[in-house]
C-alpha cells in the first residue's frame, strides 16, 4: 500500500503540473489584457500601463512567468484577483463549500436513480420496459443541461411556481433545480453502465445455485448480481463526481448560484487569470483525490483487486 500511495503521488503531482501548464498557456492565448481589465475604465498613460505590467511579471518570457507562478503555488500562494484585489484561494474557498453541497446533492440523485433504472432495466431485458428505459436514457444522455435548465425552469418556476428559479440562501427548495439538471444527464448515463454490469453477471452460474435455493430474481439481482457488479458502478460514480463539479459552470450560471463554477465564468470575462488558473487547479485537486481514494476502494471492496 505505502510503494502504491507513494508511486500514485508521483503521478498525481505530474498530472497537476500538466494540468496547470496547459490551464496557463492557453489563458496567454485569451483575447484581451489583463491589466486593462485590471484599471477598468480609468485613464492612464502608455508608460504607466508598461509600469503595471513589469510590476505584474507580464513582460517576462512565457516560461520564466510559468515558474514564478510555481513556485508561489508550491508555498501555498495562487495569487491575487486582478479584479478585486484578493487572495485567489479565499476566493475559491469562499464558494467552494456551495458548489460542494450542489455537486454531492446532485450525485446522491443521479446515484440512486441510475442505480433504480439501470437495475430494471437489466431485470426486464429485452421487454418493452427495458427498450422505453433505454430509449429515455439515450435521450437523457443527449439533452444539453443548460436546455433541461430552461425547460425546468419555464414548467417549475414560471408556469406553476413550485420551485425558485434563481438561488437563495434562505430557501432549501433552490438547489433542487440546478440539482436535478446537473444529475439528470448522469444519472441516465450511469443507468446505461448499471445495466450493461447486471447483465454481464446474469449467465454466471452462482445464480443457478441461487435460484436452487429457492430465491426470486429480485433477490438474486438485489443481494447477489448487483454486488458482484459493483466495480465499474463505483468507476462510474467516481468519475461522475468531478464531472458534476466541473459541469456547475454552467449550472451555477444559469441559476445564479454562488460556487467555483460561477466564480471561474466570472473571472474569465474579467480577464482575471489568477482566479481561473486556480479554479482549475482546484478542480484537478479534486479529480486526482477522487481517483486515488476509488483505487483504495478496489481493493477494500474487491479481493481480486491488488494495488501494484
Amino acid at each position: 500500500m505505502g510503494s502504491y500511495l507513494g508511486r500514485r503521488l508521483l503521478t498525481s503531482l505530474s498530472i497537476l503540473i500538466g494540468v496547470s501548464i496547459l490551464t496557463f498557456l492557453m489563458l496567454q492565448f485569451v483575447p484581451g489584457d489583463p491589466v486593462r481589465a485590471l484599471i477598468g475604465r480609468q485613464t492612464v498613460t502608455p508608460e504607466r500601463l508598461e509600469e503595471i505590467k513589469q510590476e505584474m511579471g507580464l513582460n517576462d518570457p512565457i516560461p520564466v512567468q510559468y515558474f514564478n507562478y510555481l513556485k508561489k503555488v508550491l508555498s501555498g500562494d495562487f495569487g491575487r484577483s486582478l479584479k478585486n484585489n484578493r487572495p485567489v484561494l479565499d476566493a475559491i474557498m469562499e464558494q467552494f463549500p456551495s458548489t460542494l453541497k450542489l455537486t454531492v446533492f446532485a450525485l446522491i440523485l443521479s446515484t440512486f436513480f441510475g442505480i433504480l433504472l439501470g437495475a430494471i432495466s437489466a431485470a426486464t431485458y429485452n421487454s418493452w420496459v427495458d427498450r422505453f428505459l433505454s430509449f429515455f436514457c439515450l435521450g437523457g444522455i443527449s439533452l444539453p443541461p443548460f436546455f433541461l435548465a430552461l425547460l425546468l425552469i419555464l414548467f417549475f418556476s414560471v408556469r406553476n411556481n413550485w420551485l425558485p428559479a434563481v438561488a437563495s440562501m434562505n430557501d432549501w427548495r433552490s438547489i433542487i433545480l440546478p440539482a436535478v439538471t446537473l444529475g439528470f444527464g448522469e444519472a441516465c448515463w450511469l443507468a446505461r453502465i448499471v445495466r450493461s454490469s447486471i447483465l454481464d453477471e446474469m449467465n454466471k452460474n452462482y445464480q443457478n445455485l441461487a435460484r436452487a435455493k429457492g430465491a426470486s430474481n429480485w433477490t438474486i439481482l438485489w443481494r447477489h448480481v448487483l454486488p458482484n457488479a459493483r466495480i465499474p458502478i463505483v468507476t462510474a460514480i467516481s468519475i461522475q463526481f468531478v464531472y458534476l463539479m466541473a459541469g456547475s459552470v454552467v449550472v451555477e450560471s444559469i441559476f445564479a448560484r454562488q460556487g467555483i463554477g460561477r466564480l471561474a465564468v466570472t473571472a474569465i470575462q474579467n480577464r482575471d487569470f489568477p482566479l481561473v488558473q486556480g479554479t482549475v487547479t482546484i478542480i484537478a485537486v479534486v479529480y486526482v483525490i477522487s481517483n486515488t481514494l476509488t483505487d483504495i476502494f478496489y481493493a477494500m471492496a474487491d479481493p481480486r483487486v491488488r494495488l501494484q
